[in-house]
């Protein structure tokens, strides 16, 4: 396994994406990332990386008292407050550490995600610069070219990428050129090049207030609906409290069918949870986010797993158990900016109905800033059933182990699996694999 001697890193600094000022931004700053966590779900408990983490990571930036506006949000958030689960004790028969190494199998210039269709044994990499590659039978294709479509830095550029249940046409989440979020959807030709210029259809853009907390992340869910993870919008602290505000799509996930109805280039699926609702957005499924920069779902049962990147102090992985695999999210709030993990922050926001994070680990724990994943691991491997997540600063790549099921998931051990530069995403290949990108260059399979 390799391991890079941290302190003598470079951070690339095209990508502060969700990620290197992750730790001090500020009402005037615009280069950082955040997410928070209030203790009120019964679905779920929290646990925190263990204090034996390695601390040897690139600390991060140190944090700066920051005043926030009066005020609350417009929206309800649920008023329902249980008690959260204690973290359990030691697993009667505790499994083995999982053992693993890192294959590097590509690399690309600054990659911020992968995925793949169906039919087709290639790998496809999201570049931020906006280039999209095809990686196939150990060669490198370039099938989509849209440097002209972004400006891409600090936390813009390309983001995101998936491919519709059938494989013949990509979602892409990407800034422009003025930093608005847009969704593309490019039909894909049999060859997996992509068709864009007159080809490509917008679904819809969403103008971002400040630089920083784009989210980035779309992917469809088990139920056949694109699922989209939108940022706070933004500087620090979620100053014009928009996270729980249900008028705005910033923090939180949103839902929609991406085949055009009458009125917009998208359908809004009647089942959102807040689809009717006074001046809600209706395309939003879940709120309280500050930047949930990947999302996945669990492939065997339909739990959604968010990565939200956290403010000065505290990273969290949270997740929302699925309902006969489907619902995972629906309607809940993750209790940004109310807490940061589970630290009270905004006072004035409501502070009950919340639900709590999975696990959290500290910036100043462990060196971190940002968190850069996860994935619930069905391969088969030594991860199989571990919760897989990395630190863009500190490099650390940890599995969690995963306890219960349903309304009863919690968190057990963490342990270190390795160390990858600056990690920007820990995703999942086709068959479950475990992928680690890296800003530096390196696409990591990690081996189990």
């Amino acid at each position: 396994m390799r391991r890079h001697a941290r302190a003598a890193r470079v951070l690339v600094t095209t990508l502060a994406i969700m990620l290197a000022a992750c730790g001090g931004d500020s009402t005037d700053d615009t280069s950082g990332e955040a997410g928070t966590q209030t203790a009120a779900s019964s679905a779920t408990s929290t646990s925190t990386v263990a204090e034996s983490t390695p601390t040897t990571g690139t600390p991060g930036s140190t944090a700066t008292e920051t005043t926030f506006p009066d005020g609350v949000p417009t929206s309800d958030v649920p008023t329902t407050t249980p008690e959260a689960t204690p973290a359990p004790t030691t697993p009667t028969t505790p499994a083995a550490d999982p053992t693993v190494t890192f294959a590097e199998i590509a690399t690309a210039e600054v990659p911020t995600d992968l995925s793949w269709r169906d039919g087709d044994d290639a790998l496809y990499v999201v570049e931020q610069r906006g280039v999209i590659l095809r990686l196939a039978g150990g060669t490198t294709t370039e099938v989509l070219d849209g440097t002209s479509l972004t400006d891409a830095g600090g936390e813009r550029g390309f983001l995101g990428l998936t491919f519709a249940p059938a494989g013949d046409v990509a979602y892409v989440n990407y800034t422009d050129l003025e930093g608005t979020t847009t969704i593309s959807e490019h039909p894909v030709q049999p060859d997996g090049t992509f068709l864009d210029g007159d080809n490509a259809r917008v679904l819809f853009t969403i103008e971002q207030p400040y630089p920083n907390h784009n989210g980035g992340d779309l992917l469809f869910g088990p139920d056949g609906m694109l699922y989209i993870g939108m940022g706070d919008g933004g500087s620090g602290g979620d100053p014009e409290r928009r996270a729980l505000d249900l008028s705005t799509p910033l923090g939180k996930i949103l839902r929609i069918d991406p085949t055009q109805s009458e009125a917009e280039p998208y359908t809004v699926p009647a089942d959102n949870p807040f689809v009717g609702q006074g001046d809600a957005d209706p395309r939003i499924w879940s709120i309280g986010l500050r930047n949930p920069w990947r999302l996945s779902f669990d492939r065997l049962t339909g739990d959604l797993w968010i990565g939200d990147v956290g403010q000065n102090a505290v990273e969290e992985m949270d997740v929302a158990p699925a309902t006969d695999g489907l619902d995972a999210g629906r309607g809940l709030s993750f209790g940004w900016s109310a807490f940061e993990g589970n630290e009270p922050l905004n006072g004035d926001v409501p502070a009950d109905g919340h639900v709590p994070p999975f696990v959290t680990y500290t910036h100043e724990q462990t060196g971190g800033c940002s968190v850069s994943g996860g994935i619930r691991v069905r391969d088969g491997s030594s991860l199989d059933g571990w919760l897989v997540y990395a630190d863009y600063c500190s490099g650390d790549v940890w599995a969690t182990e995963v306890l219960g099921e349903g309304a009863d998931l919690r968190a057990g051990r963490t342990v270190e699996l390795g160390q990858a530069q600056n990690p920007t995403a820990v995703v999942e290949g086709p068959n479950g694999e475990v992928y680690v990108l890296d800003a530096a260059g390196p696409i990591l399979q990690v081996v189990g």
